[in-house]
């Protein structure tokens, strides 16, 4: 029997940190498709969201991997040309399209939210079907493109109180769910344009569908090799997979050599090793993290790695927030060493820095200058002309005083 790997914390989350892809520091030069094609080799799924408070949190992903990268040049890379495609992975996610045939049993288990409007509708089918006619007839279509069928299921369906543009975006997104529809396109204001799978996905849409044991497998080795080392919680998590599923495949996994059960110091459930999985000698660099970045988004993991309790506190009232709205981790190195509450005011074109807070055990001064040069690069991409912070605890004026300093011209950043 091969002897059980012993592992330190502090060797997991360099593991960790560099299965993500943060053992290498970010490119000298604009990032291109070599680095984009690198990204998705190592977080596999990327998050959707587009809560605009900061900008759109998966951009944010790339960000903290890259740098500064031409955004127009990313959505060029995803969209459009059968490599990528969104899908219900994580959450709503961008996936390779490779994930067609192991995504089936997802597409299969696809169930209307509760409060769709659409399940009031006795005759939807027959707006299913004309929805479809008109994209295998005319090409992608948008939301909008539908709304004199809105106005037509209004007049038939409509209850006090209802949304009427919302009823053709479930329609869509019940047809998105189910895999008769893929997403084109993200148009203007990151509206989805709808066309058929075989022609958005031409290469993989024709595939025979993967058994859900097997695709399980599958998509449990591929969060393996995100994750780098993982309890059996945080490899199903990743694809979000029931544990009833994931124990017995990554049982599978195990005994096919995929998998490496391994000790880690202070972890209270047994863990497990990916194959190929490297210890970094060390994680270079800083940067923010979303706060739906794949480092983040399963909070038990969070805490083991990093002993850094984090929730987003969008809705939370704001009399009972403790770090802020929209709070992004701050990574130095191997740690989590602060937060800060972040929001693009584009009309004034400043970054506000509304609350910052440094963690337990970590140096001011050191934090400070490392996260206000990246504060002074995030508002030069996002091309913000300042950044602002609010004094409102010694750690926030300690930033404040360094965001002075990190620009090129000292009128950059300025205080409230």
């Amino acid at each position: 029997m091969m002897r059980r790997v012993r592992l330190s914390a502090a060797e997991a989350r360099r593991i960790a940190m560099g299965a993500q892809g943060f053992a290498r520091p970010r490119p000298v030069r604009a990032p291109d498709r070599r680095h984009f094609t690198r990204l998705f080799g190592t977080v596999k799924v990327l998050q959707l969201d587009f809560v605009n408070v900061l900008l759109p949190a998966h951009f944010l992903v790339v960000w903290s991997r890259l740098g500064a990268y031409d955004r127009q040049r990313f959505h060029d890379y995803v969209y459009g040309n059968g490599r990528y495609t969104e899908h219900w992975a994580h959450e709503a996610s961008i996936v390779p399209a490779r994930y067609w045939p192991l995504l089936h049993y997802r597409r299969e288990g696809y169930r209307s939210w509760k409060s769709s409007p659409t399940r009031r509708l006795a005759d939807r089918q027959t707006y299913f079907d004309a929805m479809l006619g008109r994209i295998r007839d005319e090409g992608s279509l948008t939301t909008s493109d539908f709304e004199p069928l809105v106005r037509e299921i209004v007049h038939a369906a409509r209850r006090p109180g209802d949304w009427h543009r919302s009823v053709a975006r479930h329609l869509l997104e019940d047809l998105f769910g189910v895999g008769q529809l893929s997403v084109a396109d993200r148009c203007e204001g990151f509206r989805r344009a709808y066309d058929l799978p075989e022609r958005v996905l031409p290469d993989h849409h024709a595939l025979p569908p993967e058994s859900p044991e097997r695709a399980h497998r599958e998509l449990l080795r591929e969060a393996s090799e995100a994750l780098g080392v993982a309890t059996a919680a945080d490899l199903a998590d990743y694809f979000r997979l029931p544990m009833p599923l994931a124990r017995p495949r990554i049982a599978e996994l195990v005994e096919a050599g995929q998998l490496r059960p391994v000790s880690v110091d202070g972890w209270a459930d047994s863990a497990y090793l990916a194959v190929g999985a490297r210890l970094p000698r060390r994680i270079p660099g800083a940067s923010l993290l979303s706060p739906f970045d794949p480092l983040v988004w399963f909070r038990p993991r969070l805490e083991r790695l990093f002993d850094f309790y984090y929730r987003l506190e969008i809705y939370v009232p704001a009399s009972k927030r403790r770090w802020g709205y929209y709070v992004l981790p701050f990574r130095l190195g191997d740690r989590l060493v602060a937060r800060v509450d972040l929001k693009a005011d584009r009309p004034q074109r400043c970054l506000l820095v509304r609350r910052a807070h440094i963690e337990q055990g970590a140096e001011a001064p050191v934090v400070a200058d490392a996260l206000a040069a990246e504060l002074d690069a995030l508002a030069s991409w996002l091309s913000l002309d300042r950044v602002r912070v609010s004094r409102h605890n010694s750690f926030s004026r300690t930033l404040s005083r360094w965001i002075g300093r990190s620009g090129p011209d000292s009128q950059r950043a300025t205080a409230i």
